[in-house]
């Protein structure tokens, strides 16, 4: 698999416009991106963009601090799928996981999960690793697989920082085959996302994703 087919390619500032958008959905056209990621008010014209493609159309959900209620997520949820998402990156209530409040973190887990894959679309969860300890992170990744995730995500990029490929080794090492790892946040050259997929990142999540493939010619990630 190529590097772009593994890329997420991003735009989630707060002062994105409409026509930065359809750049997204163009350059995710012409260089093979997996998907883009853009604001929930974008699905509905990423999804008119990207319209009879195979380019999913990622939207975030309770993004980018994670502690609107569930209710709250699950609603934002349903409004993305209907216009258009087929992947939806949520990040999880870390005050919720520092309180102790397990139970409940996996239960919202795993109901966006059913409304997911009900819709035939993918469940991504960010648990912002940059604020976890490594037991913090093994417990987010165990909630994640109870919750049915398809995916355990690093980070927002909206921390004091994003993925490592330390944060990448410990949740591969912790979750099974079958949940996926997205590394996001700070990824700018093509050396790193190299690394990140060593250490068993499936997807990059990259808002410099064309500068990122453009370094040197594309060759197949390992």
């Amino acid at each position: 698999m190529t590097l772009a087919a593994r890329i997420d390619h991003t735009q989630l500032r707060p002062d994105c416009t409409e026509v930065q958008i359809t750049q997204l959905c163009e350059e995710a056209l012409a260089h093979g991106f997996a998907s883009v990621c853009v604001p929930p008010c974008y699905v509905a014209l990423a999804a008119e963009k990207l319209a009879e493609t195979t380019t999913g159309i990622c939207a975030v959900i309770g993004f980018p601090l994670g502690y609107s209620s569930s209710s709250v997520k699950f609603k934002e949820a349903e409004v993305a799928l209907y216009n258009g998402a087929t992947e939806l990156d949520m990040v999880i209530n870390i005050s919720a996981l520092k309180s102790g409040k397990t139970e409940a973190i996996q239960a919202e887990i795993l109901d966006l999960a059913d409304l997911c894959h009900v819709h035939q679309a993918l469940l991504k969860v960010i648990i912002e690793t940059a604020l976890l300890t490594e037991e913090e992170i093994e417990l987010a990744c165990q909630l994640c697989v109870g919750g049915e995730a398809d995916f355990v995500k690093t980070s927002t990029g909206f921390a004091s920082r994003g993925a490592s490929v330390e944060d990448v080794t410990l949740m591969r090492r912790v979750l099974p085959d079958t949940v996926r790892i997205k590394a996001a946040g700070g990824i700018r050259t093509r050396e790193a996302a190299l690394a990140l997929v060593a250490a068993g990142a499936d997807r990059i999540g990259s808002s410099n994703s064309v500068a990122l493939i453009n370094e040197t010619d594309e060759t197949t990630a390992a």
